[in-house]
């Protein structure tokens, strides 16, 4: 039903495969708009000439189309009756569930004024042995996994959203099949974890650039828990790599000058304007950010995962290891720029010694495997060290390998005496005498 605010317009002046023109006054950018029923959004202002993106596309719209403006720009109703439910990109439920009641929060505010920023300080287990023991996460990191669109990138974040100790988890999915979309309403159903876990999704059945609200959608329910609930909010979104490919077809349907690979001049700040949204406040609240970035072809130098590790405190990268026949979080091109904050703080003290000793000898692992493809004779040492490199992705660095803290590092101790002399492993020789059995 038409309501007196809004603004109707009957004269289309031009129309692309994604947005309609029109001539209109007193219009907000952003502000949501119905063009011929279709949803709409305003994504440029010049002058009176309003262009609207129409998120199904503008098939079947004539000229003369009837152009409703709501007068509002996307928003989200934000209450604890978030929590355990499942919403499209409108935010609108997609779960059977009733509508949500609450205050509605226009989405993709601003981020955090630094001032309000702490540095992030608390440690944010996942229970994959394989980021917590090399690449520690801080809550208020920002962190993306790099992944070929092949590994199961998505059972991973599923893996850390079970384990992960937050207090609400908030998953954001653009461009997820059915199959996804199911896997992760079975996992968090069968887990009983609902409680604590809202999600966002759009499908492969939805129109691509609906997954451009995901992502606000998802950050501001986040800053709802995190700000005015103060609790520990991890989101995790998948995949980033659908996001900014959404935002190349609007761009070059508004006949924008594409930049590198085809991605709009924008994509910096496009991404930027999600990834700063992860913050640490002073009242003890927290919005973590862990974001999948699909590579096409393993090509790191892409224009997605290069801005996005300008932006981002390191990365994950996800890579299937021929030796064990398993997907590993690899140690070499992962980093977490912020886990000195923790390790040996708020994790065991040995933990440090540790991280550094096991890397450096399966980077020994790598120089011998190197030396027996070329055809060179393998030291003692040297064999030593395969065996080593072998156990240690089998039952570290594997994605399937869930064990708390704790255990990790007793479990990587285990191979140290297994595989190597005390003094080979150039750790303290207090931590050795403490924890070598």
């Amino acid at each position: 039903m038409t309501k007196a605010f809004q603004k109707i317009y009957t004269e289309i002046t031009a129309i692309t495969k994604a947005t309609c023109s029109l001539r209109a006054t007193g219009v907000g950018n952003d502000e949501l708009a119905t063009v011929n029923g279709k949803l709409a959004q305003v994504v440029r202002i010049i002058g009176d000439e309003v262009t609207l993106q129409v998120f199904e596309g503008t098939e079947g719209i004539p000229t003369n189309a009837e152009v409703v403006f709501l007068g509002k720009a996307p928003s989200l109703k934000v209450s604890d009756q978030l929590a355990g439910r499942f919403f499209n990109a409108f935010g609108f439920p997609i779960d059977g569930g009733p509508e949500v009641e609450g205050e509605e929060i226009e989405i993709g505010g601003p981020s955090v004024n630094p001032v309000r920023r702490r540095q992030p300080s608390e440690l944010i287990a996942t229970g994959i042995a394989g980021i917590d023991l090399n690449n520690t996460l801080v809550s208020g990191q920002k962190i993306p996994f790099f992944a070929d669109p092949d590994q199961p990138y998505n059972q991973v974040m599923a893996n850390v959203a079970l384990r992960a100790e937050a207090d609400k988890i908030i998953l954001g999915g653009m461009g997820m099949t059915n199959d996804d979309y199911l896997y992760f309403k079975s996992v968090f159903s069968n887990a009983g974890v609902l409680d604590r876990i809202i999600s966002f999704v759009n499908t492969t059945e939805n129109p691509p650039v609906e997954r451009l609200l995901i992502p606000d959608m998802a950050l501001t329910a986040a800053e709802y828990f995190a700000v005015q609930k103060n609790e520990k909010v991890l989101v995790l979104l998948t995949d980033m790599t659908l996001y900014a490919d959404a935002l190349a077809i609007v761009s070059n349907r508004m006949d924008q000058i594409p930049s590198k690979d085809s991605m709009p001049g924008s994509l910096y700040s496009d991404l930027a304007k999600i990834y700063e949204k992860a913050a640490q406040f002073p009242t003890g609240g927290s919005i973590t950010i862990i974001a999948v970035t699909t590579l096409s072809g393993g090509d790191i130098t892409h224009a997605i995962p290069d801005n996005t590790g300008y932006i981002t405190e390191g990365q994950l990268f996800l890579r299937r290891d021929s030796d064990v026949g398993k997907v590993i979080v690899d140690p070499f091109r992962s980093l977490s720029r912020l886990k000195q904050l923790v390790q040996g703080k708020k994790t065991r003290e040995d933990h440090p010694q540790v991280m550094n000793a096991a890397v450096r000898l399966f980077a020994d692992a790598a120089n011998a495997k190197t030396k027996l493809e070329n055809g060179f004779d393998l030291t003692d040492y040297d064999q030593r060290t395969l065996d080593f490199a072998h156990d240690y992705s089998e039952k570290i660095l594997a994605i399937d390998v869930n064990i708390n803290t704790v255990e990790m590092l007793d479990t990587t101790w285990s191979l140290f005496q297994k595989y190597f002399k005390r003094e080979e492993v150039n750790i303290k020789e207090a931590l050795v005498n403490k924890y070598w059995k």
